[in-house]
C-alpha cells in the first residue's frame, strides 16, 4: 500500500511527504511460532452478497461486509495500522500486512477469525497473492525487500531486493510476473517469480499503486507526486503512455473486461477514469477525502473506493459512472478485497406447472439471487427476468413439450438448479357437435369442433367411450357415438394429456328413441257349435326401423278385443309366439287380434293387428 499523508498539508520533498517505517531485518527461516499449515476451508458464504475485507488501519481490525447490504459481518482484530489486504484464489484465507507491528495476519474466511500472525520485515505496506495460490509477496514501506512466503509451509522461499519502498505489488494473470512498484526509485520494477529476480525496470515517479490488465498486455502504474498514470507495455516493459489525473493518485483498479481504469487521488479527494482504449480520461467522479484504494466487483457493475480519510467506502455505477452510495467503513479504510461470491440457491419455485404454451410467470426465491442474468426451462431461456430482490426473481417460461422439466438460475456467472417444472398440455374445450341428435343405436358420425385436441386419448358419450374416433386437426375430431342405454342428452368429452374437457350446452348430444315396427299375420281358427273357448295360436315379429334389425328380447302382448290372451318375448329373429285361451265371444266380435310392443328407454312403442279368420 501506499504511504499514509495528512489530509490537508503536503509537507515539501517527495521523501517528506510521505512516513516511512525504519528498516527492518527479513524474516528468512520459519515466519514466527503459527501452525505450520493452514486449513484449506471454502470461503465464507454468509450473508446475502459477496463480502467485501476493509483493512481498518485506524482501528487494527479488518471489516467483512456484505457488499448487497453493506452490513458488517464480523470485525476481525489484527495487528497495528492494517494497510493491506489480499484474499487467496479460493477466497479461503485473507492476508493482510499490519505496518504498525511488522507482521502478517492471515485469516480464515469461513471463520472470520485470525488463523496464524507472522513476523515480517519492517512496516509491511503491500501483499499480494500468486494466481495459484502458492505464494504471498509481502512488499515493505523501508529498504527491506520484497518477502515471498510460501503459503503451505509459511516460511520465506525467497527474497526480492527490488528497490526502495515497495508502496504496491501485483503479480501478471498467468502468475509468471511480479510488478514492484519501486516507490523510491521511481521504478516499476518486472521481476520474473520463477527465478525472483528482477529482470526489468521501468522509469515512473513515485509509483504507488499497480493494476494490472486481464489480459496481462498492459500495467498500469500511478504516480503518487506527478500526478500521472503510466501505462506500460508488458511484452517490452516499455512505457506507452503517461495520462494526467487528479491529485496524489494512489489505489487503481480494472474493470473485469479490462475497458476501464479507475484512479483515486488521494489529495484529490476523486476518482479518474481512464478509457483503456484510448489511455483518456473520460470521468472524474468526486468521493470522499482521502481515497487511497480501489476495488473492481469481478462482475463489472461496480468499483468500490476506500475513503482513508472520511472512514467510508464510495460505491460507483460502472454503467453511469456516478457514486450510488457512501457508507461507513471504520475509522481509516486503507486496504480493499473482494471474497469469494456467495452460490446463488434456489428454494422455490411458484407455480410449479403451466401450459405448454408458455407464458406463466414464475417466481423463484431463495438467496444470494442478486446479479441473476438467466433462468432456463430445459435449457431454453425464460424471458422477462427480473430480479426483484436478493431473495426473489421473476421470470417468463418458455413453451415446450408436456413433461416436467429441469430449470436452471445463473447469477455472476454461476449456473445453479432451480427446482422442476411441469409443462401441461391445455385442457380441450368442445364447442360444437355435428350433428347435435343422433339414434339410441349409436353409429352415428359426429364432428366435434373446438380446441386443444391434439393428443386426444378418449372422446366419451356421458359415460360410454366412442366407437371410434379420428383427431382431424387441433380443432377437429371425428368420432362414432356408441349405443345408448338411454334416450335423452349427454354431454361429449374429450381427454388428452392436458385433462378432460369441461362440459356445458355446447357439447351436448341427444339420443333419440329408434322406432319399431310390429307385424302380425292372420290366424285360421275352426269353431264348432256350442264351444264356448278356443286356444289361438298368435305370433308377432318386432323389427328396429332405425336400424333394420329385428328386436330380440322384447315383450309382446297378444289380445282379441279387450281379452288378453297371451304374453311372449321375441327371440333372436324379433319373433314372439305364444298360445292362450280366449272365449268364442270375443273371437266372434272383434274378428282379430292385437299385438302390441310398450316400447323401452331407447325404442318407440308399436302395435299390430291380424285378422282371425273362421273356417267351417
Amino acid at each position: 500500500m501506499a504511504p499514509t499523508t495528512h489530509p490537508t498539508a503536503i509537507r515539501p520533498g517527495r521523501w517528506r511527504r510521505l512516513r516511512r517505517g525504519a528498516a527492518g531485518s527479513v524474516a528468512t527461516a520459519l515466519l514466527g511460532t503459527a501452525a505450520a499449515v493452514l486449513p484449506a476451508v471454502p470461503a465464507h458464504a454468509a450473508g446475502p452478497g459477496q463480502l467485501i475485507y476493509v483493512a481498518d488501519q485506524g482501528a487494527g481490525s479488518v471489516v467483512a461486509v456484505d457488499s448487497a447490504t453493506w452490513a458488517t459481518v464480523a470485525t476481525v482484530p489484527v495487528g497495528t495500522a492494517p494497510v493491506g489486504v489480499a484474499l487467496t484464489p479460493d477466497g479461503s484465507q485473507a492476508w493482510v500486512v499490519n505496518s504498525g507491528s511488522s507482521s502478517v495476519s492471515v485469516l480464515d474466511t469461513a471463520s472470520n477469525t485470525v488463523a496464524a500472525t507472522l513476523p515480517v520485515g519492517s512496516a509491511p505496506g503491500a501483499v499480494a497473492v500468486s494466481p495459484d495460490g502458492t505464494h504471498v509477496y509481502v512488499g515493505h514501506n523501508s529498504s527491506a525487500p520484497v518477502e515471498v512466503v510460501d503459503t503451505a509451509t509459511l516460511t520465506v522461499a525467497a527474497t526480492i531486493p527490488a528497490g526502495n519502498y515497495t508502496a504496491a505489488l501485483r503479480p501478471s494473470p498467468d502468475g509468471t510476473r511480479l510488478y514492484v512498484s519501486d516507490f523510491g526509485g521511481d521504478a516499476v520494477r518486472v521481476v520474473d517469480t520463477t527465478t525472483n529476480t528482477v529482470i526489468a525496470s521501468v522509469p515512473s515517479r513515485d509509483p504507488a499503486g499497480i493494476a494490472v490488465s486481464p489480459d496481462g498486455a498492459r500495467v498500469y502504474a500511478s504516480n503518487y507526486n506527478d500526478p500521472t498514470v503510466t501505462v506500460i507495455d508488458a511484452a517490452t516493459n516499455t512505457v506507452t503512455a503517461t495520462v494526467p489525473v487528479g491529485h496524489q493518485p494512489q489505489g487503481i483498479a480494472i474493470t473485469p473486461d479490462g475497458s476501464t481504469v479507475y484512479v483515486g487521488n488521494r489529495l484529490g479527494n476523486s476518482v479518474s477514469v481512464l478509457d483503456a482504449a484510448t489511455n483518456t480520461v473520460i470521468a472524474t467522479l468526486p468521493v470522499g477525502a482521502g481515497p487511497n484504494a480501489v476495488l473492481a466487483d469481478p462482475d463489472g457493475s461496480r468499483v468500490y473506493v476506500a475513503n482513508s480519510f472520511a472512514g467510508t467506502i464510495s460505491v460507483i455505477d460502472t454503467a453511469t459512472l456516478t457514486v450510488t452510495a457512501t457508507v461507513p467503513a471504520g475509522s481509516r479504510p486503507y486496504g480493499l478485497a473482494m471474497g469469494k461470491p456467495a452460490l446463488p440457491a434456489v428454494t422455490g419455485l411458484a407455480p410449479a406447472t403451466g401450459p405448454t404454451t408458455g407464458g406463466t410467470t414464475v417466481t423463484l426465491t431463495g438467496t444470494h439471487l442478486t446479479g441473476t442474468t438467466a433462468v432456463a426451462f430445459d435449457g431454453t431461456p425464460a424471458s422477462g427476468v427480473t430480479v426483484v430482490d436478493d431473495t426473489k426473481v421473476t421470470a417468463v417460461a418458455p413453451p415446450h413439450a408436456p413433461g416436467t422439466v429441469g430449470v436452471t438460475l445463473t447469477a455472476k456467472g454461476r449456473t445453479v438448479p432451480a427446482g422442476s417444472y411441469t409443462y401441461q398440455a391445455p385442457t380441450p374445450t368442445v364447442t360444437g357437435l355435428a350433428p347435435a341428435t343422433g339414434p339410441a343405436a349409436g353409429g352415428t358420425t359426429v364432428t366435434l369442433t373446438g380446441s386443444n385436441f391434439t393428443g386426444a386419448t378418449a372422446v366419451t358419450f356421458g359415460t360410454a367411450p366412442a366407437v371410434s374416433f379420428t383427431v382431424d386437426s387441433d380443432t377437429q375430431i371425428t368420432a362414432t357415438a356408441p349405443t345408448a342405454s338411454t334416450s335423452g342428452p349427454v354431454d361429449v368429452t374429450v381427454t388428452t394429456p392436458g385433462g378432460t374437457s369441461t362440459t356445458g350446452t355446447t357439447d351436448r348430444y341427444t339420443y333419440t328413441k329408434d322406432t319399431t315396427r310390429l307385424t302380425a299375420n292372420p290366424l285360421l281358427l275352426s269353431i264348432a257349435p256350442g264351444q264356448l273357448s278356443v286356444n289361438l295360436n298368435l305370433s308377432a315379429t318386432l323389427t328396429d326401423t332405425t336400424t333394420g334389425k329385428p328386436v330380440p328380447g322384447a315383450t309382446i302382448t297378444f289380445k282379441a278385443g279387450t281379452t288378453t290372451v297371451c304374453t311372449a318375448t321375441t327371440n333372436a329373429a324379433g319373433t314372439a309366439t305364444c298360445t292362450g285361451p280366449c272365449p268364442v265371444a270375443a273371437v266372434l266380435l272383434g274378428l282379430g287380434y292385437t299385438a302390441t310392443y310398450n316400447g323401452s328407454p331407447t325404442q318407440e312403442a308399436a302395435t299390430a293387428t291380424a285378422g282371425l279368420i273362421r273356417i267351417s
